[in-house]
């Protein structure tokens, strides 16, 4: 049963920084795309940035500059370092695994506020 666990969400201040990690027990992790995704409450899901299996990098235009997304295929592991962050940027955050209709994790709560 493929697993895809975030962590890494949490309370921070605007300004500040979190780095969210995705560890995914897919076999041949290097050979999928992987992405982040949010949902803020009342809005729809929202792609963040997504990393191809060979490091090209895409990020939502709310997000360039300030968010990082990376990868460890040794680790199977998906990262999105998050700085400068916004009280706009507080949503519940879901590591994606192989596209839309891919895999999905359960998501991580990142609020930003004062």
């Amino acid at each position: 049963q493929v697993q895809l666990v975030e962590s890494g969400g949490g309370l921070v201040q605007p300004g500040g920084s979190l780095r969210l990690s995705c560890a995914a027990s897919l076999s041949r992790f290097s050979i999928y795309a992987m992405g982040w995704y949010r949902q803020a409450p009342g809005k729809q899901r929202e792609l963040v940035a997504t990393i191809s299996p060979g490091g090209d990098t895409n990020y939502a235009d709310s997000v360039k500059g300030r968010f990082t997304i990376s990868r460890d295929n040794a680790k199977n592991t998906v990262y999105l370092q998050m700085n400068i962050l916004k009280p706009e940027d507080t949503a519940v955050y879901y590591c994606n695994g192989g596209g839309v209709k891919g895999y999905w994790g359960q998501g991580t709560q990142v609020t930003v506020s004062s």
